[in-house]
C-alpha cells in the first residue's frame, strides 16, 4: 500500500472518533473534538501534497531504441505476421527487379481515362462494359486492372528511353471488380502488370520474360503455349498459359491460363508521348492471388481476405 492510500484509509477511519464523542463527559468533549480536527487538517493537507506531487511528476520519454530487459518476455506470433499475399507480392516484386525492372505500385483509386481512354478504348466501345466497375457519386474508379498504370508508367520512366534505350517496369497493386463472390471469384484481388518498351521489343522477348518469371517463381521448368485473345490495349494479344506445377501434381498434361499479354498498341504508346514508328514496346498482366493460390495448394480465395487466423497461422 502506498503512503497516499495509507493517509486515505486513516481519514476514513477518522470518522469513526466523532461517534465517541458522545460517550465522553461533557467537560471532555470540547478537547477531544479539538483533537481529532486538528487530525483531520492535517491528513488532509498531507493527501492534497501528495496528489499534486504525483500529478506533476514528469514521466520519461520511451527510448524505442533500447534493448529489452533481460527478464522481458520476447515476441511471440501472436504479435503479429505479415499476410501471405503480401509475402508473396514482395517475393514477384524481387524476382522483377532481379531481371532489370522498375516496379511501382498501382492506385486503388483511378478515373475514367486511366482506366479506359489511355488504353484505346474509344468512347461507348463494348468493351468497357466487359469490366464489372465499381464507381464512386463523383465518377472515380476503383481500378477493376492494374492496366490503368500503363499511362503513368510510360510517361514516369519515358526519359528512360533516352537514357537507357528502354521503358522496363512492373506494376503490383490490387484491383477490384463487381463479381459474384464464389471458391474461384473475389470483388477484391491482386495483379501485377509489365511493361517494357525499346526499339527492338519483340513477341519473343515477351514470351521469354514471362517464362522466366513463372520458372523462377515456381522453381522449375514449364512449357509455355498461347492462345489468341483480345485487349484494345495490345495488339496482337494473347493468353497466357503454363502446364500445371508440380506443386499441384501436375506431371505436364494440363494447363492454366494465368494472364493476358501482348505487344503495346501503337495508340497507347502515342497518348504517352511515344512515337510508335521508333519504339515498340509489349505488357503483360496477371492474377497475384491465382499464382499464390497454385504455389500453396490453397482451394479458395476468399480465404485470403476472410481475416481467418486458422488459415493465416498456416503462413
Amino acid at each position: 500500500m502506498s503512503k497516499l492510500e495509507e493517509l486515505k484509509l486513516e481519514l476514513k477511519n477518522l470518522g469513526q472518533e466523532y461517534a465517541k464523542i458522545k460517550t465522553l463527559r461533557e467537560s471532555e468533549r470540547k478537547a477531544f473534538g479539538e483533537q481529532v480536527n486538528r487530525r483531520k487538517q492535517e491528513l488532509l493537507a498531507r493527501i492534497k501534497a501528495l496528489e499534486e506531487e504525483a500529478s506533476s511528476a514528469k514521466v520519461s520519454p520511451i527510448d524505442i531504441t533500447a534493448p529489452f530487459a533481460e527478464n522481458a518476455k520476447p515476441f511471440t506470433e501472436a504479435t503479429g505476421t505479415k499476410h501471405p499475399l503480401t509475402v508473396e507480392l514482395d517475393h514477384v516484386a524481387e524476382i522483377y527487379r532481379q531481371m532489370g525492372f522498375n516496379v511501382i505500385e498501382a492506385r486503388q483509386l483511378d478515373d475514367e481515362f486511366h482506366m479506359f481512354d489511355s488504353l484505346n478504348f474509344p468512347a461507348g466501345h463494348p468493351a468497357r462494359d466487359g469490366y464489372d466497375t465499381f464507381r464512386t457519386t463523383e465518377g472515380f474508379i476503383p481500378p477493376a486492372h492494374t492496366s490503368t498504370m500503363q499511362y503513368r508508367a510510360l510517361t514516369r520512366f519515358r526519359d528512360h528511353l533516352e537514357k537507357y534505350g528502354q521503358i522496363a517496369v512492373v506494376v503490383p497493386g490490387r484491383v477490384f471488380r463487381n463479381e459474384d463472390v464464389d471458391a474461384t471469384h473475389e470483388h477484391t484481388f491482386y495483379q501485377c502488370e509489365g511493361v517494357f518498351v525499346s526499339k527492338t521489343a519483340t513477341l519473343g522477348q515477351l514470351l521469354a520474360t514471362w517464362k522466366n518469371f513463372f520458372e523462377t517463381y515456381y522453381g522449375q521448368t514449364l512449357n509455355i503455349k498461347t492462345q489468341p485473345g483480345f485487349f484494345p490495349f495490345t495488339e496482337p494479344s494473347l493468353e497466357f498459359q503454363i502446364e500445371k506445377p508440380a506443386s499441384l501434381g501436375g506431371k505436364g498434361d494440363g494447363w492454366l491460363e494465368m494472364g493476358g499479354c501482348g505487344m503495346i498498341h501503337p495508340n497507347v504508346l502515342k497518348t504517352a508521348g511515344i512515337d510508335p514508328e521508333v519504339y515498340k514496346g509489349f505488357a503483360w498482366g496477371g492474377g497475384i492471388d491465382r499464382l499464390v493460390m497454385l504455389k500453396y495448394g490453397i482451394n479458395d480465395v476468399r480465404y485470403f481476405e476472410s481475416g481467418k487466423l486458422e488459415f493465416l497461422k498456416e503462413f
